[in-house]
């Protein structure tokens, strides 16, 4: 009998140790699984040594305004626009697009380019990302730009003017429709990016490209011949070169992580 219960405590130990020795085994794969992919993520408003070695650079390091100023003038807005807990804020002035700080632009301008950056609006807020912008005397930056719609597509009526939701969030302001589905409502970040090269843009916003057209084309004279902007030579004939510019359009809006990447 002794000899008997020996051989089956050998046994069971034996069956332990074959059931638990698989399961051990695949616990240590999961773990050097899980730090094999883990990925580096920058601190707000940094870049990782990847995106270092891949080009890009900061246009805002969340402390300062340095790199920007007011479009039509030589510094920064001394009202409308403050840096504060490492963002760029665009301060409502509860006037519309009066009593404001006016639009802002990059001290440097550029020509093919990648640009990201994340934004968050206020309920019923409008702004807008241009790019390509000329500076003239006593003409607003929207009559030579491009402009990337930043809007609550819940609130605000412009998501439902124009046409086919060509002034929602994400769209070619009031020239091609972005993708509701893809932006996030009032209060939310929403991470976006513009790509221009040699004439093609791409608009994409949370991940997803939402449109792409493509300058100086027959199809491009048509679409803005047929706008509102068919009078304005400089955004028919949008320069190679220019300046990308936030827009005050007088309701608070946030920025953060504005990087881009020259093409």
């Amino acid at each position: 009998m002794d000899k008997l219960k020996t051989i089956i405590s050998i046994l069971s130990i034996a069956a332990l140790m074959i059931s638990c020795g698989p399961q051990e085994k695949q616990k240590e794969a999961t773990e050097e699984t899980a730090q094999e992919v883990k990925v580096e993520t920058p601190a707000t408003n940094t870049l990782s040594q990847a995106e270092i070695d891949e080009g890009w650079v900061l246009l805002f390091d969340g402390t300062t305004a340095n790199g920007w100023r007011g479009y039509g003038i030589e510094t920064f807005p001394e009202k409308g626009w403050v840096v504060e807990d490492g963002l760029l804020h665009v301060l409502g002035s509860g006037k519309g697009e009066a009593g404001g700080g006016g639009d802002i632009i990059t001290k440097k301008m550029y020509g093919n380019f990648e640009l990201s950056l994340e934004w968050k609006v206020s309920e019923g807020g409008n702004s807008g990302i241009f790019y390509l912008a000329q500076e003239r005397p006593d003409q607003p930056i929207w009559k030579s730009a491009p402009e990337m719609q930043i809007l609550d597509n819940d609130k605000h009526p412009d998501a439902k003017l124009g046409i086919d939701g060509n002034r929602a969030a994400g769209s070619l302001y009031d020239l091609i429709p972005g993708d509701f589905d893809a932006v996030n409502p009032a209060g939310e970040w929403n991470h976006v990016k513009v790509m221009v090269y040699k004439g093609t843009v791409v608009h994409w916003v949370n991940g997803k490209n939402v449109l792409e057209y493509h300058l100086w084309t027959d199809d491009w004279n048509n679409m803005v011949l047929n706008s509102k902007f068919k009078d304005y030579e400089d955004f028919l004939n949008t320069a190679v070169v220019g300046y990308i510019g936030l827009q005050d359009h007088g309701d608070d809006v946030w920025f953060r992580n504005i990087k881009i990447k020259e093409l």
